[in-house]
Formats: structure tokens, C-alpha cells, sequence
């Protein structure tokens, strides 16, 4: 009685465990003096704490040290490094020994299935019962780009036809990175289109205005802003516009609808779909110094293509700056490399790019074909599915990052390329020259021409293409559209040999083939799938020749 009950162990284990002070004691064991039993409560739980952390750093730190000794380096994630020059060094020969086509111009694509279902349809005037005369006036600002302007100018034509209102001639707004070279300009309709050519072909199915009538701008002090402008999500349905826009302008006299862009769903009713198909391959024809300059451009790439039938490749190809920057893809710049796309960033989306989750993983980027194609890689892959060094190219394109130096491997591969540059003066462009929207016009027009277009980057630009050669090449796009994911996966491997390269790329050039005439489905822009909704504009009597079509289309 009296004495602890719990077990202790032998003096003599414990006295070689234990510091001399402590022999003979157990762990739980504290001295007698109650206030060094309190005082040593007080060291010993911070102390074994203390060492046992320290403990575990300095195995921790020994143990690395072993290991980094003995292990190679991590090897870099997939896409993190820009590998296409290497494969290029490495298969240069191989690519220049393609000395004769196994693609032929003359015949690529020529006995190709034909659509069923290009059929009459009737073109008519939307029925508005109980009314003869527009219920009012609808202002849209088309904003964007050359193209996204013209998704814009179609979508504001089938809605002036769902609302009975008539339209005013759109206005365009420029985001801060198309604007050239002053930052405030705003391009006006006709300095890109065919004013009086759009109104009339309209006429008969939407009533057209230059500008909107004084007696009714008036009600509003003289200032656009005042107009009632509908704030709209975007891909809104035509129920919604029915609903909501309607009354509004009934109301009003005037609606505006700012922004625009995108902001009408891709599905409509019928009569709404035919008056998209009738602004956009009908009534939107370029203005006639545009025009007028396309024919020139398009004349002389059919004559420097004289060997292949005056039949030529173009490809459309985004590696501006500003396309390289918004990718936040990695290539093979370095250091500079990294600070001017920061600057460029900075210069066009301000703070944006400083965003968690912005810019974070440039591998995955590349591994999912986000990533621009360079100069170098569209040559490589032209060349591994079979196009020889005397096809003749035109290239569309801004101006290209560091032009020079990555532009100089295509060229290689391909000496008989072509740019707008250089098959017009600098006189003949002037005009044109600080003015993307007119420069991205000639592009259109040239491509739009072509036996063969290539896209490398997705955008309006190749959407809206594909669906125009799709309208003129009685439904087929004839265009090569890579498999991006495939193509990153084909550039990382340097240690792949020429034939497996090149079998690879023509079975891309393959699918491109199979999937190039195509029916729309349910979802998708009738701007990139014209067949059926756009059949009863379709001239089946147009001859065949592309260039002949282009100058009867363009007769001025």
C-alpha cells in the first residue's frame, strides 16, 4: 500500500537508455522534488519535440543527397518543351527528298460521294400576320474581327426578319487588339462591304436603312445612347427575342443591341436560317476597292500556278504576336521569348492573364492542339502527307511573330509560297496595309479560291470558310483540318522514323477527305454547314471553274 503499481523496468536496461541522472528510473518516472518534477515536465515535452523534427530533416536531407547522387534528372513533362525543331533538324532530309507529289492538284477530292440533298427550297418573305408596315428600327453594334463582324451582319438579318423591324446598317466596334493603327478608329460598313449591293439584294426580305431616320433619333435627344438597348446572353434562342425584344420595339419604335456577337443561337426556324444563308453568300460582297485588288491577287496566284492547272494550296495561319501571346504556349524564344509575350499580354488583356489558372500548364496546352501551329510545322506536315516542293502556297496571315526566323523553314520546304505581299506592290496595298479588317478581306478572298485550304487554328475565319467552299464546291469544304492532340504527339516524339511519320499524316490527310462534305447537324452554325438550310440559293449553273465563278461573282 502506498507504492505505485505500475510495472517498472530493470535498473540495468534502463541505465544504458537513459542519461546517468535518470538510471534506474522509468520513462514516466519523475524526481521526487516536486519542483524539479514540474520543471522537468516543462523541458522535456518541447525537447523531444524539437528533436524529433530535427531528427527527420537531417535523414530527410541525407537521404536526398544519396539519391539526387545516384538518379537522373526528372525528365520534362510532355509539351512543356517545344521539340519540332529537333524533329526538323533530324528529318530535313527525308522532307526534302519528297521531290514529287503524291498529292495531285489536278484530281485531289474530284470523285468524291455527292449530296443528296442539295434540293429547291422556297425563298420567301417571313409572314407577319395582321401587319404590312415594320413595327420599327433594330441597331446592333457588330464587334470583333472580320469575321465575327460578318456572323454579326447575317445574325442581324434574320432577326430584322423574325421582328419586322429594319435594320440599320450595323456599326462596327473593334476590340482594342484588332484596332489598327489608331486606337480609336471604328470602321464603318462600307469601308468593307458593298453598301448599296447589300440593300438591294435584301430587298424584298428585309428593308434595309443607311442610318436611322431623324424623326425617330430625335425622341432621343440625338444620342444613340438614349435608345432603349437590350442586354442579351449570348446564343439567345429566337423565342426569347419574340418574347422580349418584340414588345420592346413595338414599344419603342427602336431597339439597339450592344454587343451583338454571338448573342443568336445557332438553331432558328427555317425562314430565319434562309435569310443567314442569303446575307452571307449573297448579299455580303466586298467593297469594290477590296474586290477589285482580290481579283488582281487571285489572277496572280492562278498564273504563278501554271504548272498544277493554276490550281494552289492556301493556308491560313495564325502565329501573330498576339495569337501567340493569348495561346500562353511555350516555344523555343527563351527568356526574351517569355517577357515580350508577357508585355504583349499585358498590352491586350491588361490583368487578365494574371489570373489564377491563367497560363499555368503550356504543356496541356500543346498536348490538347492549342497550341499555334509554326510556319515550321505546317511545312512538315504538308510535306509528310505528300505535297512536293513545287506546290504552289499562298499563305494568309497578320504579320508573323519574329517573321524571319520562323518563317525561313516553310520557305524552305516550300519555295513556290506566296503572301499578298508579295504578289502586290506596296503601292497596290496602301490602301489596305494599317487596316486589318481590308487585309483580312484579301486573305478571305484568295482562300476562298484555292483547290485546297488548310486550317491551322480554329477561329471564324476557317469556320466561315469552310462553309463558303462547302456553298461553292456543291457541298464539299476541301480542306485539310489537322488533328492538333495527333500532330503535338507526332512533334514530341524525336525519335520517330520518316516512314511512320509520314504514315501518320496521311491518314490525317485521309479523315480530312472523308469528313470534308457533310449534312449540318442540330447545333451547328449554318455559316460552317450550309447544306440543306442554304440549297435554294445555290447556283447549279454556275460553271465549274472556281475562278470563273469568282469573276462572275465579283462582275462589277
Amino acid at each position: 500500500e502506498g507504492q505505485d503499481p505500475r510495472p517498472r523496468p530493470s535498473h540495468q536496461a534502463a541505465a544504458g537508455a537513459l542519461p546517468p541522472c535518470f538510471a534506474g528510473r522509468a520513462w514516466h518516472d519523475l524526481p521526487e522534488n516536486p519542483k524539479a518534477a514540474e520543471a522537468l515536465r516543462r523541458f522535456r515535452s518541447p525537447f523531444l519535440l524539437v528533436s524529433a523534427l530535427l531528427s527527420y530533416v537531417l535523414g530527410l536531407l541525407y537521404c536526398t543527397s544519396i539519391f539526387s547522387a545516384v538518379a537522373p534528372p526528372l525528365a520534362p513533362l510532355p509539351g512543356s518543351v517545344y521539340r519540332s525543331k529537333e524533329l526538323f533538324d533530324k528529318l530535313l532530309p527525308d522532307l526534302l527528298s519528297v521531290n514529287s507529289s503524291t498529292v495531285q492538284l489536278n484530281t485531289i477530292w474530284t470523285s468524291r460521294r455527292k449530296l443528296k440533298q442539295w434540293k429547291d427550297c422556297t425563298n420567301h418573305k417571313m409572314e407577319h400576320p395582321g401587319s404590312t408596315e415594320p413595327f420599327g428600327y433594330l441597331i446592333v453594334d457588330a464587334n470583333g474581327g472580320l469575321n465575327q463582324q460578318r456572323s454579326s451582319i447575317c445574325n442581324a438579318v434574320a432577326l430584322a426578319g423574325l421582328l419586322n423591324a429594319v435594320l440599320v446598317i450595323p456599326n462596327f466596334h473593334l476590340h482594342n487588339i484588332w484596332m489598327d493603327p489608331r486606337q480609336v478608329y471604328i470602321y464603318e460598313f462600307k469601308d468593307i462591304y458593298d453598301e448599296d449591293h447589300f440593300i438591294n439584294t435584301l430587298e424584298g426580305h428585309v428593308t434595309v436603312a443607311r442610318d436611322i431616320p431623324e424623326m425617330v433619333i430625335e425622341r432621343f435627344g440625338y444620342n444613340i445612347s438614349n435608345v432603349p438597348n437590350l442586354k442579351v446572353k449570348a446564343w439567345a434562342s429566337s423565342s426569347y427575342y419574340s418574347d422580349v425584344a418584340l414588345p420592346l420595339l413595338r414599344e419603342h419604335g427602336v431597339i439597339r443591341i450592344s454587343p451583338f456577337a454571338n448573342r443568336l443561337s445557332n438553331e432558328v426556324p427555317s425562314d430565319m436560317q434562309r435569310l443567314r444563308c442569303l446575307a452571307n453568300y449573297k448579299a455580303l460582297r466586298f467593297s469594290l476597292p477590296i474586290a477589285a485588288m482580290a481579283k488582281k491577287l487571285v489572277g496572280r496566284m492562278v498564273e504563278k500556278s501554271s504548272l498544277s492547272g493554276g490550281k494552289y494550296v492556301s493556308i491560313h495561319l495564325r502565329f501573330e504576336e498576339d495569337m501567340v501571346a493569348f495561346s500562353c504556349c511555350i516555344y523555343d524564344g527563351g527568356m526574351s521569348e517569355k517577357a515580350e509575350m508577357d508585355s504583349a499580354r499585358q498590352r491586350g488583356w491588361k490583368e487578365k492573364f494574371k489570373l489564377r489558372g491563367h497560363c499555368s500548364r503550356p504543356d496541356l496546352n500543346r498536348m490538347q492542339g492549342k497550341c499555334p501551329l509554326t510556319p515550321l510545322e505546317v511545312g512538315m506536315m504538308l510535306r509528310g502527307m505528300g505535297f512536293s516542293d513545287d506546290t504552289p502556297i499562298y499563305l494568309a496571315s497578320g504579320k508573323l511573330y519574329k517573321e524571319e526566323t520562323h518563317l525561313a523553314p516553310l520557305l524552305q520546304l516550300f519555295p513556290l509560297l506566296q503572301t499578298k505581299e508579295s504578289l502586290a506592290t506596296s503601292e497596290e496595298l496602301a490602301p489596305f496595309q494599317n487596316y486589318s479588317s481590308r487585309m483580312a478581306a484579301l486573305d478571305y478572298s484568295v482562300c476562298l479560291h484555292s483547290e485546297v485550304f488548310v486550317t491551322t487554328q480554329g477561329g471564324n475565319f476557317p469556320h466561315f470558310m469552310m462553309g463558303h467552299r462547302r456553298f461553292l464546291y456543291d457541298g464539299h469544304a476541301k480542306t485539310i483540318k489537322p488533328n492538333k492532340p495527333n500532330l503535338a504527339v507526332l512533334f514530341q516524339d524525336t525519335n520517330i522514323s520518316w516512314k511512320a511519320f509520314r504514315g501518320h499524316l496521311e491518314v490525317m490527310l485521309d479523315e480530312s477527305e472523308r469528313k470534308g462534305m457533310v449534312l449540318r447537324k442540330s447545333g451547328q452554325s449554318v455559316y460552317s454547314f450550309p447544306s440543306p438550310d442554304c440549297a435554294c440559293l445555290h447556283d447549279h449553273h454556275a460553271n465549274s471553274t472556281l475562278f470563273k465563278r469568282y469573276q462572275h461573282h465579283h462582275a462589277v
